[in-house]
């Protein structure tokens, strides 16, 4: 059994003060997948390498201070991408992939984090260029092997997954070029998102993010935006999942996903 978490540090300094490590020794994933790091290969060295015993691969952005991703694993990868070929991109460290290959599979583990377009018509611009260039990438990588995304996909696909969807559906994250993407990453490429085929009906439980505004932790106004989205071969392996949330690291909440096979 294999346990793999996703969570979005909203800076790996921070989250660590919070007690992050701590957390990862007593729940002990296999893999975490994290999201805006926020560090330079410097901040990291010698600090962040490793956490609570596993350790970590990274994809840092240019820009200090901003995005960048990472996978801590206990399992030695065969190869590390950094990187999925789109300069635009992969300049703001967006997407890194584990790969564990033998001459019997092909399996790739990936950290990716998705723009944001709340700050402005220009960065929601950017932010479906990205999604085509990722639709695309990940059409190509499932036709040649196995995966699973972990990732702040910064995207709420159905009304299910938030908590005020009427309120929602002109800002960035509901809108519907965006939930139609995530509707044909699932029907057309045919991509499972896990937790919801785990959990088809959960509202409220199911939310990973809330806004600093306002009172939306306490009163639970969520968004379900950070993923799980496998082949369909790996996710029929999936058996339980939580979000966590006795303790916060972040904005975000960590999602777990135990899996029933073994590198």
């Amino acid at each position: 059994m294999l346990k793999i978490t996703t969570l979005n540090l909203n800076g790996i300094r921070s989250a660590t003060t919070k007690g992050l490590e701590r957390w990862l020794a007593q729940h002990a994933p296999d893999f975490m997948g994290v999201q805006e790091v926020k560090a330079q290969a410097a901040d990291v060295h010698g600090r962040f390498d490793a956490l609570a015993g596993l350790r970590g691969h990274f994809h840092f952005a240019q820009k200090k201070g901003y995005s960048g991703v990472g996978i801590y694993t206990r399992h030695e990868p065969s190869d590390v991408l950094a990187g999925f070929g789109v300069p635009e991109f992969d300049d703001e460290g967006r997407y890194l992939e584990l790969r564990f290959d033998t001459p019997t599979r092909r399996l790739s583990i990936i950290s990716a984090y998705f723009p944001s377009g709340s700050s402005g018509p220009e960065r929601q611009e950017a932010k479906y260029r990205f999604l085509d260039a990722m639709g695309a990438h990940l059409r190509s990588l499932q036709a040649s092997r196995a995966f699973i995304l972990l990732g702040d996909v910064n995207i709420a696909h159905q009304p299910i997954d938030l908590k005020n969807w009427k309120g929602n559906q002109k800002n960035s994250g509901f809108l519907p070029e965006e939930r139609a993407w995530m509707t044909r990453l699932i029907q057309e490429v045919g991509l499972v998102d896990v937790y919801r085929a785990l959990h088809p009906d959960v509202t409220e439980e199911a939310y990973t993010w809330w806004s600093n505004r306002g009172q939306a932790w306490a009163k639970n106004v969520g968004w379900r935006i950070d993923y799980h989205l496998a082949t369909p071969d790996l996710a029929a392996l999936a058996r339980d999942a939580e979000v966590y949330k006795a303790e916060r690291f972040s904005d975000h909440a960590p999602l777990s996903i135990r899996y029933d096979f073994r590198l």
